[in-house]
């Protein structure tokens, strides 16, 4: 069966940087659904047409990938609005945050706490990887029909590349 709309895939890729810095190795295949939310636009592309045993190389800019880094998604909060165990690195949904700062930032959304001074916490909303440019080399290790589940739900269980709440 080849890779059409509405399929689900199982992948296993190496992901890398432009200098070859590996960021990700999926090494057992994991399955995603094409034409719903667990893939990039870019990479749902590349796949059409191909089927299992297929094996792609693919370099992506940061807007075919997780788009620029926007500065505007860095905030700025008091450290007080945060629970003691706070760490830099931590993940944290707009929902989590106290109800003042979150009324503050944009909504569904995934923040990094990027640095922790004592008197506050710099937040960032961008994705991880925005603003990288990525090399992606990935292999097709199965290729289904979506169940109609999968299908309404827009995701096989997997979104790797969504990083929102």
């Amino acid at each position: 069966m080849d890779i059409t709309e509405h399929c689900v895939v199982a992948l296993t890729w190496v992901l890398q940087d432009t200098l070859g810095e590996e960021l990700d190795v999926l090494q057992e295949p994991v399955e995603f659904l094409v034409g719903g939310d667990d893939l990039l636009a870019r990479l749902e592309q590349a796949l059409q047409g191909h089927g299992t045993g297929a094996q792609l190389a693919l370099h992506l800019e940061p807007e075919e990938a997780f788009g620029d880094y926007d500065e505007n998604l860095l905030f700025l909060e008091p450290r007080s609005a945060f629970p003691e165990a706070l760490e830099e690195g931590m993940i944290i949904e707009d929902t989590g945050l106290a109800p003042e700062v979150a009324a503050k930032l944009p909504k569904d959304h995934l923040f990094t706490v990027s640095q922790i001074y004592p008197d506050h916490v710099v937040l960032d909303g961008n994705h991880p990887l925005a603003g990288i440019a990525l090399r992606l080399t990935l292999k097709v290790h199965g290729v289904r029909e979506a169940t109609p589940e999968e299908t309404e739900r827009r995701s096989a269980g997997t979104g790797f590349f969504k990083l929102h709440a």
